[in-house]
């Protein structure tokens, strides 16, 4: 019997897998809930990271055993490496702000041409507010948006401004798909690679935002 994966899964798994290469050994990274979660089981051989969670701690690792005082950020069963440390909230937003993060990896539900990225505001629905995400595009020395290319409706999620409040300004530095990989250049959105199977044709019918089509395409 043939288990087919979800077309959702199969596109997280993509995205998931390709944001993966954009990390370097030892970087300190943050991974946002959800998609970006499935990031560290792709990174290449050799390369190791050390992720942080906002809620107060580096070095998170798989799950061994379920402790219900050991969650990551979005509030899920997490376990912890050797040398891992834990510390307040307070303290962890310092190393956030202060510019010790070399990486945050967050979903997005808009990102635009200009760098813009809005993920907190789900319209319709209440919500807190928009948590430690203001400060990671902010303090992370480069910003990786993680998401799939369109709605649930079809609509691209790629566009020439943002609709929806706004998390950040001119803070995202690459943005992958299970479409495209995009870098903001000050020269504009840049597209870089298409994913397997993916044709040029493809990825400007699902793209609203106006790019560049990079000489080294791949």
């Amino acid at each position: 019997m043939v288990t087919l994966v979800p077309p959702q899964m199969a596109a997280k798994q993509i995205i998931a897998a390709r944001v993966a290469k954009e990390l370097k050994n030892g970087d300190v990274v943050n991974l946002g809930i959800g998609l970006p979660t499935m990031v560290p089981n792709y990174l290449p051989e050799g390369v190791n990271v050390i992720l942080q969670s906002e809620n107060g701690y580096v070095g998170l690792g798989p799950v061994t055993v379920e402790d219900p005082d050991l969650v990551n950020a979005g509030g899920q069963p997490a376990g912890v490496i050797p040398g891992a440390a834990f510390f307040d909230s307070g303290f962890s937003f310092e190393l956030i702000r202060g510019g010790h993060v070399d990486v945050t990896v967050l979903g997005g539900l808009e990102v635009d041409e200009h760098g813009n990225i809005a993920n907190w505001m789900v319209p319709g629905k209440m919500v807190p507010g928009m948590g430690g995400a203001m400060d990671l595009v902010t303090g992370a020395k480069k910003v990786i948006v993680a998401m799939e290319h369109c709605t649930k409706k079809g609509g691209s999620k790629i566009l020439e401004q943002c609709t929806l409040p706004l998390t950040g300004k001119g803070v995202v530095d690459v943005i992958v798909t299970e479409i495209a990989v995009f870098r903001v250049t000050k020269e504009g959105l840049v597209l870089e690679e298409l994913q397997e199977g993916v044709t040029l044709e493809e990825a400007k019918e699902k793209t609203e935002a106006t790019f560049i089509v990079s000489p080294n395409l791949v």
